[in-house]
C-alpha cells in the first residue's frame, strides 16, 4: 500500500515538532521535551544516502552535531530508528557509543475496504476540546498545564479530526484523534480512562474516526501501538490493520557529572 519512506513522511507530517532544522538529510525535531517524537532526531536519509556510508566517521560526526544542537536546548539525544537495512550502518554507530533502546513501537496500516460499522453517539471535531485533552492528558500525558499547552501547539498544527465518545452519564469515557495528512489518515492519541476500560468504547471510537475518514476519501489509515501492548495490536488486528514495520528510540547515555571531592 505504501512504502517506508511515504510512512516515514506521514508520521513526520502527523505529529509536527514545534522547531525543526534539516541537517545534511536528518531532521532535527524539538518541542521543550515533550514526547520522544517531537524531541529525537529522524533520520531521513539513511545509510545508503547522502554520503553517510560506508564512512562512519560521517555519521559520527552527524551525531556529534545533533548532541551540540539538543544539548544547546538542554534536551537529551534522542533517534527516530526504523528497523530497517538501510538503519544499520547508524545504529552501529549508536551501538558503539552505548546508545539505549527505548519504546519498540509497531508501524500497522491498512487500506479503506471493509472499515467497520459506524459507531452512534460519538462527537467529532477539527479542534480537541477541553474535555478530549483532559483525557488523552490523563493516559498519555507527562508534565502538568504547561506541558499540556506544548502538547495542544503540536496536535492541532496538522489538520485533524478529534473523537469523543461519553457513557451513559455524560462523562467523556475515550477519545481519539485521526491525523489528515496526504490523503491518508492517521489514528493518534487513542485513550480511555482508567474507569471505562475493558467496556469496548476505544472500539466505537476507532470505528467512528475510520468511518469519518472514509468520508472524506482517505486512501488508507496507519497507526502506531508499542510492542509490549498486545491489547491494544490485538484490537487493531481486528479492526483490519496488518504491520508494516517498525522503530524504537535509541537515546544518549547520560553524562556523569564529576565528582565533587
Amino acid at each position: 500500500m505504501v512504502d517506508q519512506a511515504a510512512i516515514e513522511r506521514l508520521m513526520d507530517k502527523a505529529w509536527p515538532a514545534i522547531e525543526r532544522e534539516d541537517a545534511g538529510g536528518w531532521v532535527l525535531r524539538a518541542s521543550e521535551g515533550v514526547t520522544q517524537r517531537a524531541n529525537s532526531v529522524w533520520p531521513r536519509q539513511t545509510s545508503g544516502e547522502a554520503g553517510l556510508a560506508p564512512d562512519n566517521s560521517v555519521i559520527e560526526a552527524a551525531v556529534r552535531a545533533a548532541g551540540e544542537w539538543y544539548r544547546s536546548r538542554r534536551l537529551p539525544l534522542i533517534f527516530q530508528v526504523f528497523e530497517d537495512a538501510g538503519s544499520a550502518a547508524l545504529n552501529a554507530v549508536l551501538d558503539r557509543q552505548r546508545f539505549t533502546r527505548q519504546s519498540e513501537t509497531r508501524i500497522m496500516v491498512r487500506d479503506v475496504e471493509g472499515l467497520p460499522a459506524g459507531q452512534p453517539g460519538l462527537e467529532i471535531t477539527q479542534q480537541p476540546s477541553v474535555e478530549w485533552l483532559k483525557v488523552w492528558w490523563s493516559v498519555d500525558g507527562r508534565g502538568g498545564e504547561a506541558e499540556m499547552a506544548v502538547a495542544r501547539k503540536i496536535l492541532t498544527a496538522c489538520p485533524s479530526l478529534y473523537a469523543l465518545i461519553r457513557d451513559d452519564d455524560g462523562v467523556p469515557a475515550a477519545v481519539g484523534r485521526l491525523a489528515l495528512v496526504d490523503g491518508w489518515g492517521g489514528i493518534y492519541s487513542m485513550a480511555t480512562s482508567a474507569t471505562h476500560r475493558r467496556r469496548g468504547y476505544g472500539t466505537r471510537v476507532l470505528g467512528g474516526l475510520l468511518e469519518a475518514g472514509a468520508h472524506l476519501g482517505l486512501e488508507g489509515f496507519w497507526l502506531l501501538v508499542t510492542a509490549a501492548n498486545h491489547g491494544a495490536q490485538s484490537l487493531y488486528t481486528q479492526a483490519g490493520f496488518s504491520a508494516h514495520g517498525s522503530y524504537l528510540y535509541r537515546q544518549a547515555p547520560l553524562r556523569r557529572a564529576p565528582g565533587g571531592c
